[in-house]
């Protein structure tokens, strides 16, 4: 093995080549002079790994990483080279450095693996500066096997109410050795770490969730490439940041069958802590599941939270802002955003709807009653402008009869909806369905019906039970063959339509009333029950 004495001596008179450490390894020690200067590096292959896939790399690699936290910190270099392991332990102020060509594979070996829940590739506890670096691949070697559903999962029970009508079987793919395999290790597990810099490796085939940091502070992923299979990766999330501070996802590409980027607030490692001060920038989301999610297991906040520059393609949902456990979603900005959706199989959660916001208490999605059940949560001001998408399915915006939304605004919205006669179900009546809302705004927003058409299609826009909502500067368009409102607006009030383009506008309920329509010159329609002074200026 390479001493430091040994190291230090042969870098200052260039005797190590560039093969051993490999080329980027280099340039990163030069370029970080003095710091990396008085710290070890440590080859696995130096301990005991042959980079061979069929060999155990576990011992060695726990064993470099061992000796530089011993040290006080240092980088454990992974040379190009195949490297089966089970569970790895990291440790404060080691940077795992994975050479391009050098592939860690997650062995396939439950026994190899620390017990549920804490069972993962990677693990830190309670560390500080530590990294995940390099060109390599870390690779879960996830595989699936199909079977008939065996169990009611309450989150998609409309979508299987609809397939069972088909008189299909429910096939669908569950993780091999499904169920009496329990170990499925996630490929990075964080807990309660400081200073994290995850960058520039793919993570590939998790058979979990892919990385799942909690209680982290000051975290850092940049550059990553995350893939799981969007048809069969049940349960293969990309990144799962829960009850994080100060976190920064940019320049990354996630393609995943769960969903892609989930924010979360629950007590899954330990109390429900706010996830705050989030920023996700320059990445490709996909996903078969939500792209990018304010997770429904949020029981205390996800906030401050600015998502800029992003592309969203081939998903089942686009934006996704659920709240199921009580927690609170506020002060979000969203921006420059390109989405498409569509329906993937009906075991995935989306329904081809770029937008989506959901307010709920758990025991009304499953039905099953919970001691102390917490109150509706809260979803309030959020910012979302410079969007185009392209979708098949409603983008809901729901709040909750007992939580309206609060404080909601969509700017320069361009959005095309289209039919696809292949999904396994269709149900889309309208482009945007609007409820329990209160301080809407909808701005410079136009609304298309694309190829090919659906005979489901009926009004571009329906707004029920809001208040405070101002629509300005709309441009929907008309449903092919639908004869049903353009704009429909029930138990609406204190409402201002300025300069809008819709062929026909209908209200109804009895609490709609203080309707203004400035510059709109559209055939406006009322049930009986609508006051006839509800228009109060034209």
């Amino acid at each position: 093995m390479l001493d430091r004495r040994r190291f230090l001596a042969s870098t200052a008179s260039g005797i190590v080549s560039a093969p051993f450490f490999g080329n980027e390894l280099l340039a990163d020690i030069a370029a970080s002079g003095a710091v990396l200067s008085a710290q070890l590096v440590q080859n696995v292959k130096d301990h005991g790994a042959t980079g061979s896939k069929q060999d155990d790399a576990r011992p060695a690699i726990q064993r470099a990483i061992d000796a530089c936290g011993k040290s006080g910190g240092g980088t454990v270099y992974v040379p190009p080279g195949e490297y089966t392991s089970g569970q790895l332990h990291l440790r404060s102020g080691v940077r795992l450095y994975l050479d391009a060509g050098a592939t860690l594979f997650a062995s396939l070996d439950g026994r190899q693996f620390d017990p549920p829940p804490k069972s993962a590739l990677l693990i830190g506890e309670d560390l500080h500066d530590i990294a995940l670096e390099g060109r390599g691949t870390i690779d879960g070697q996830a595989s699936y096997q199909w079977q008939l559903n065996d169990f009611t999962d309450f989150y998609i029970r409309p979508n299987q109410l609809l397939m069972e009508a088909t008189g299909k079987p429910l096939f669908r793919p569950f993780p091999s050795g499904y169920p009496k395999e329990t170990v499925n290790p996630r490929l990075v597990l964080l807990l309660r770490c400081q200073d994290v810099r995850i960058a520039g490796l793919k993570f590939l085939r998790s058979r979990s969730w892919t990385i799942n940091p909690y209680a982290c502070k000051r975290l850092v992923i940049d550059g990553v490439y995350v893939y799981s299979s969007a048809k069969e990766g049940v349960w293969a999330d990309g990144i799962d940041p829960d009850g994080c501070q100060d976190l920064r996802v940019s320049n990354s590409t996630i393609e995943t069958g769960d969903d892609a980027i989930v924010l979360w607030s629950s007590n899954i490692w330990g109390p429900a802590l706010p996830t705050e001060n989030v920023t996700v920038t320059n990445c490709r989301l996909s996903s078969a599941s939500s792209a990018l999610k304010f997770c429904d297991g949020n029981s205390n906040a996800v906030r401050r939270v600015t998502i800029d520059n992003v592309v969203i393609s081939n998903s089942n949902r686009g934006l996704a802002f659920m709240v199921f456990d009580g927690g609170v979603v506020e002060d979000v900005v969203i921006s420059n955003i390109s989405i498409e959706t569509r329906r993937f199989d009906w075991f995935w959660w989306g329904d081809g709807d770029p937008i989506h916001f959901n307010i709920k208490r758990r025991s009304e999605v499953d039905g099953t009653k919970r001691v102390n059940e917490p109150p509706a949560g809260k979803i309030r001001n959020v910012s979302i402008s410079n969007v185009i998408a392209h979708g098949t399915g409603t983008s809901s915006i729901n709040g909750h009869p007992d939580s309206w939304l609060e404080n909601i605004h969509l700017d320069n919205l361009r959005l095309f909806v289209s039919h696809d006669p292949s999904a396994p179900y269709e149900n889309t009546r309208t482009a945007i369905a609007l409820r329990q809302a209160r301080g809407f705004s909808m701005k410079d927003t136009q609304i298309r019906w694309g190829q090919p058409q659906s005979e489901t299609w009926r009004s571009g826009l329906t707004a029920e039970d809001v208040e405070d909502l101002r629509f300005d500067t709309l441009d929907v368009q008309t449903a092919p063959a639908s004869t049903a409102p353009v704009i429909e607006l029930t138990n609406a009030s204190k409402v201002t339509l300025q300069s809008l383009r819709a062929e026909t506008i209908h209200l109804a309920g009895n609490g709609t009333r203080e309707l203004r329509l400035l510059q709109t010159d559209s055939t406006v329609s009322a049930d009986p029950d609508v006051s006839k002074d509800a228009i109060i200026q034209k």
